[in-house]
């Protein structure tokens, strides 16, 4: 009996990261939270327990771009990327690294350009947009730096017609891993020599 609830359970939640995916593609939302819970409604699920995490949502939202929309989805992800590394190039003395979906490749075309910097302050990166002209608003998010959890100053600003979120760390914490969630995996990062070799691997069309 508790073997066919769990497989249930499995279905529900693999239904949910489909939802969820579909959601994402079509509808151009970019929050993960807001797409689970649209989805669960949708699937008549009430039991956190069948929830997916971003992780299955993430694969399941690769395997829809590739089904339906390959060929829009690879300009778009170029022109992300490419954006990104124009930004970055001018962010050098900062160490940036691209971080989130522009990175792992499930981006869509409202996406944010996720960048991690690491200075000695975050008064130091506001100072540089400032003499570059930078019009820009500030947030904040909460990370996990070394399990410990910190707030974290963020600089948003749109750039060529993209939106671009800087997030600020401390210089030291490059060496550290850095986490969305206590339990989830450390974010996977790349700086500059990193995503120029991604995209000289691009094969054009």
């Amino acid at each position: 009996m508790a073997r066919s609830s769990n497989g249930k359970q499995a279905a529900l939640r693999e239904q949910i990261a489909h939802l969820a995916a579909r959601i994402m593609a079509e509808d151009g939302v970019d929050d993960f939270a807001y797409a689970k819970r649209k989805a669960a409604r949708q699937a008549g699920a009430a039991d956190a327990r069948a929830m997916p995490d971003n992780v299955e949502i993430e694969r399941a939202l690769a395997a829809y771009r590739e089904i339906y929309q390959k060929d829009e989805h690879g300009d778009i992800l170029r022109q992300l990327r490419e954006q990104a590394l124009t930004v970055m190039r001018g962010l050098a003395q900062f160490n940036p690294h691209l971080v989130g979906s522009v990175l792992t490749g499930v981006a869509g075309r409202h996406s944010d350009i996720e960048i991690q910097l690491f200075a000695d302050s975050a008064k130091e990166v506001e100072i540089f947009l400032l003499n570059e002209g930078v019009r820009f608003r500030t947030s904040q998010v909460r990370r996990f730096v070394n399990q410990n959890e910190e707030p974290i100053p963020v600089f948003v600003f749109d750039d060529a017609g993209f939106a671009v979120a800087l997030t600020v760390f401390d210089e030291r914490d490059i060496r550290h891993s850095i986490r969305a969630t206590h339990l989830g995996r450390p974010l996977q990062r790349a700086g500059i020599a990193a995503l120029e070799g991604m995209l000289s691997n691009v094969t054009p069309d």
